[in-house]
């Protein structure tokens, strides 16, 4: 594939990756857990899933240049 993105999106296209893909494998871990796996279980999962994506995405957004702080009074430069 060839790249599409402008460089300045890169963080806000890295959010939603990540937050889709963290935040489908944790609701279907709890879905899963909660509810067990049955015949219902894709579409409950995605009826938990896609809400719980709605929320992670902007979260990842705000709470990223914290943690990239924190990380930079942390991590060592060698």
């Amino acid at each position: 594939m060839k790249p599409f993105l402008p460089k300045r999106l890169e963080p806000y296209a890295f959010g939603l990756l990540l937050s889709g893909m963290m935040s489908f494998l944790v609701s279907g871990m709890s879905t899963a857990l909660a509810a067990g796996v049955h015949a219902n279980f894709p579409q409950l999962w995605l009826s938990a899933w896609l809400p719980s994506w709605a929320i992670a995405f902007p979260s990842v957004l705000i709470v990223a240049p914290f943690v990239r702080r924190v990380l930079s009074r942390i991590v060592r430069s060698n």
